[in-house]
């Protein structure tokens, strides 16, 4: 240890690291902000333990507009990832909140600040965690940074609730068709786009899909929403998709009302869209949305629904159809070919029942091959061999209680009493039931599995799909298979099986 000139021995150096954090990042491009103000405040406290030691680290752990909530802070995990590797052992603040106003986030940190040896000191707030009572009086502060945290956050819900149900604006993404009004922070109608947005519902109502408007709108140049925030910064602008116009399509506010929970309250806003045809627009969006309990929708539902994509780009592929007064067709279309992304894809669309009709084909070829068969012939019978040791085992129980329930009624001397019918019912339920297995145990030692009752079983393969309802397809297919590449260049299909998802399909019809 080194010593002082008098010679008493000198203070052992203590690494002090100052933390500074601001909620919001409104003022932080001022000359003198918050951020300066805790930092100046610290550094003085520093200088003033000099004579204990304390020197100033000079790295600046810093966190501007982030909140206390959590620990996703770019200046927090810094400070946290050097006390890990030694370099602090000291940490001050202005306030405790400023560090954490999270009980869980600040005993983590704790926990790791005494693992390591460093004390933490807060400049307005007189203690350190050296000392027990400092800790107590710690957590006590906390607990109130945290109450204070969560009765500003109701306060604030609490009054964008009360603001909505008057029909005024919150904030949020601004929405295509309005502008925001910087004077009263109100929304007012953009003529240009407001148009664009009629537009987008006449073209829904009249029947056209939401693929040929995002492609009308693309070739007319209409793109998201975009503007500019008081900071400067430009938001929005990306090309539109069929997400967008099933959201833009939904939003009550185009009616100029405004929804708080389930509840609609008027708005201070102009409407774009008349109340009828908003609601002609969500009794459409209801009747395509794919539901289970949705018969209309499930006819023309798509079999390989999140299973297919494109082999030549490796974006999925979505299901749509064209249709005239007769009939309509599916098809399969490629996402990336149709939303002009970057790069985009030039593969073709496919029609829908002739790659289904290739994926059933693939699962009957798959099944007959003469290694799954044997495969799956095996462990058919290992499967059986262990269903009928099963059926033996509940036999032996079964004969056993039979046998207890006899020796009961032999003991009761009084052929009136109630226990002997509740005994006799009993009985002839067990016996019946012994009597069941030994008949399911000889239908299963008859049974025959072989490589050549399996390709029987799965040549049949066809007919029992075309037996299926369209749910019951789709769950059979989910689980033999992993996913379809289809490449619109050469107009092959290519599919990939789950493992051993065939060979179970095979089994249970084995020993069914």
């Amino acid at each position: 240890m080194a010593a002082t000139n008098n010679g008493t021995p000198a203070p052992k150096l203590v690494r002090c690291a100052i933390y500074t954090r601001k909620s919001t990042e409104e003022g932080l491009n001022q000359e003198f902000n918050s951020l300066d103000a805790q930092r100046e405040a610290a550094e003085a406290y520093i200088l003033s333990q000099k004579h204990d030691g304390w020197t100033l680290v000079p790295t600046q752990y810093s966190d501007g507009g982030y909140t206390g909530a959590n620990i996703e802070r770019p200046g927090v995990k810094q400070l946290l990832a050097d006390i890990e590797d030694a370099k602090i052992d000291c940490v001050v603040v202005y306030k405790v909140d400023r560090l954490s106003r999270s009980l869980i986030d600040f005993s983590k940190m704790m926990e790791l600040f005494e693992k390591h040896g460093v004390c933490f000191v807060s400049v307005t707030q007189q203690f350190n965690t050296n000392s027990s009572l400092g800790r107590l009086t710690l957590n006590i502060l906390l607990s109130f940074a945290q109450f204070e945290r969560e009765i500003i956050s109701e306060r604030t819900r609490d009054k964008q609730v009360a603001a909505r149900k008057k029909g005024k604006w919150t904030g949020g993404h601004i929405l295509m068709g309005y502008d925001l009004d910087s004077r009263g922070g109100k929304l007012t109608v953009n003529l240009d786009e407001a148009e664009r947005v009629r537009e987008m519902f006449r073209l829904y109502l009249e029947g056209t899909q939401v693929t040929e408007i995002v492609q009308r709108f693309d070739k007319l140049g209409w793109r998201n929403k975009q503007w500019t925030t008081q900071d400067g910064k430009l938001y929005g602008g990306s090309p539109l998709r069929r997400c967008h116009i099933y959201k833009l399509l939904g939003n009550i506010l185009y009616t100029g009302q405004v929804k708080v929970g389930d509840e609609v309250f008027p708005g201070e806003h102009e409407a774009i869209i008349d109340q009828q045809t908003f609601d002609l627009a969500q009794k459409r969006l209801k009747e395509n949305a794919w539901t289970p309990g949705n018969e209309h929708r499930v006819k023309f539902d798509a079999l390989l629904r999140g299973l297919i994509y494109c082999s030549c780009c490796g974006s999925g592929m979505y299901s749509t159809y064209s249709a005239n007064k007769e009939r309509r067709y599916r098809y399969y279309v490629c996402y990336r070919s149709q939303q002009k992304l970057e790069g985009y894809c030039t593969s073709r669309s496919v029609s829908a029942p002739s790659v289904e009709e290739a994926v059933v084909e693939s699962i009957r070829r798959v099944g007959v091959h003469p290694d799954v068969l044997a495969e799956t012939a095996r462990a058919a019978r290992q499967r059986l061999a262990e269903i009928v040791s099963g059926l033996r085992e509940e036999l032996n129980t079964t004969n056993g209680r039979v046998k207890n329930l006899k020796s009961q009624i032999a003991r009761i001397r009084n052929p009136e009493a109630a226990r002997l019918a509740e005994i006799r019912e009993q009985l002839d339920a067990g016996e019946t039931r012994a009597e069941d297995l030994r008949k399911e145990i000889l239908r299963r030692e008859k049974q025959r599995i072989d490589e050549k009752e399996l390709r029987r079983t799965m040549e049949s393969f066809e007919d029992v799909w075309k037996a299926m309802n369209l749910e019951e397809q789709r769950t059979l297919l989910r689980q033999l298979v992993e996913k379809v590449g289809y490449d619109g260049r050469t107009g092959t299909v290519t599919v990939s099986f789950k493992s051993a998802g065939v060979k179970e399909l095979v089994q249970k019809e084995a020993v069914r």
